[in-house]
């Protein structure tokens, strides 16, 4: 065991709790990307206080990228004696809106009865402080290793990750032999290894109808109605056979073990943000935008066949039914095997830290490790850090004190055991 390292890591708690606060403290809200140049000069200067050289990486031409809201990424690298695989740590900087229903400041970084709380708290800034923590013990504790260590904040995982972990991928950041080994800090509890996620399809379908006045809406063709009936079908058709398919991955809550589908949002009629009331017409479109989780035992052609099915039994029988189709996003299952040289890192390191084997299991969603796998092309990457998954996207987010220390601990021995440096 790492022992004098892990008493340097507790001796670190304050400023762990301090960095977590702080990075609580950026609303960095996606969308629309706020905040993110401020967050990440943040974090890249506390890299270089610690001893990383630090790049900030614009991905200029990415989804989201604008003037106003610059997608802005921080990789800080350190180096060691010589050659050696390289561990990263990744995480995302970008949080969610906070919502209603919160009893304290989303944004304050309010610590209380042992945790710390705040929007992004668990998904994933405490994650992300932690590694942080973890390799700044490493460095300043003088332990000597050949390769090297990496930590990057990343943004826009939240909706995809295509301006953050996707962008530096594509240019070879996350692929050997830049990079052999990658763990991301996402939330699944101290003890937990999370080896991969069910796969998604996001899909916006647009019904079509024909415009006319809303005081004779027999001349016209409501798309609204036309949705209405589509969404009746998913409801009465398609989500109860979704209910009874169940995946062997391990993905948790139990309840995410089988496909599922949400309807993520729908835009039907006149725009709304004007003042005044609304003129009378018939809706000639209506968008939904739907969220279909699939599992590994699943086709991803035989996942949209399904719904195109419904769609095209609506044209036969409805009158005047019609519709455009458009894939937003894709991705399929992944899982990293168990006997992987980082699961079977960060276990050895559970097992030290917590007295306790380690928990295998799944995400529900999808997170950055997609991009790693598909356009890096890097398979051992998995995803461990603190905090409770459920918790994630929540009024009155939390991370545990105490898992925060726990998991940056873990990250550390996790790191030097892949670097080949044996316990002191």
């Amino acid at each position: 065991m790492y022992e004098a390292l892990f008493a340097r890591i507790e001796d670190q708690r304050g400023a762990l709790v301090d960095l977590t606060r702080e990075l609580v403290r950026f609303p960095t809200v996606n969308p629309p990307g706020e905040g993110y140049r401020a967050c990440a000069r943040h974090l890249g200067n506390r890299l270089m206080r610690g001893g990383f050289d630090v790049d900030y990486v614009r991905a200029e031409g990415a989804i989201g990228d604008s003037e106003r809201y610059p997608r802005i990424n921080v990789i800080g690298r350190c180096e060691g004696r010589g050659p050696g695989p390289c561990v990263h740590f990744n995480g995302h900087i970008d949080v969610v809106e906070p919502g209603h229903g919160w009893t304290v400041d989303p944004f304050a970084g309010v610590v209380r009865d042992g945790r710390l709380y705040g929007r992004g708290s668990c998904d994933m800034k405490g994650g992300l402080a932690a590694a942080v923590v973890a390799l700044e013990s490493i460095l300043a504790a003088g332990i000597r290793f050949d390769g090297a260590l990496e930590i990057s904040g990343t943004v826009d995982e939240e909706s995809g990750g295509f301006a953050g972990v996707a962008y530096l991928a594509e240019q070879g950041r996350f692929s050997k032999p830049r990079v052999d080994h990658v763990i991301i800090p996402e939330p699944h509890s101290v003890d937990g290894i999370c080896l991969g996620h069910r796969g998604v399809w996001w899909a916006e379908i647009e019904m079509l109808g024909r415009v006319a006045h809303g005081s004779m809406p027999f001349l016209g063709d409501c798309a609204i109605r036309h949705t209405g009936a589509l969404l009746n079908r998913i409801e009465r058709q398609l989500l109860p056979k979704l209910a009874t398919r169940q995946t062997a991955m391990p993905v948790v809550p139990r309840g995410a073990r089988q496909s599922t589908l949400n309807i993520n949002a729908i835009h039907g009629g006149q725009a709304e943000g004007h003042d005044g009331l609304p003129s009378p017409v018939v809706a000639d479109s209506c968008r939904v935008t739907i969220d279909r989780r699939f599992l590994i035992e699943e086709d991803l052609e035989q996942v949209k066949g399904e719904l195109v099915a419904i769609l095209d039994q609506l044209q036969r029988d409805r009158p005047g039914f019609d519709y455009r189709i458009r894939d937003v996003m894709e991705v399929l299952p992944t899982q990293t095997a168990k006997d992987a040289p980082v699961v079977r890192a960060v276990a050895a390191a559970i097992e030290d830290v917590t007295g306790g084997p380690p928990a295998f299991v799944c995400s529900p969603g999808t997170y950055d490790q997609k991009h790693v796998f598909r356009i890096g092309h890097l398979e051992d990457c998995i995803a461990y850090g603190p905090g409770i998954v459920e918790l994630a996207h929540q009024p009155d987010e939390y991370v545990v004190i105490d898992d925060l220390v726990a998991s940056a601990k873990v990250m550390a021995a996790a790191a030097l055991h892949l670097l080949g440096v044996p316990p002191a």
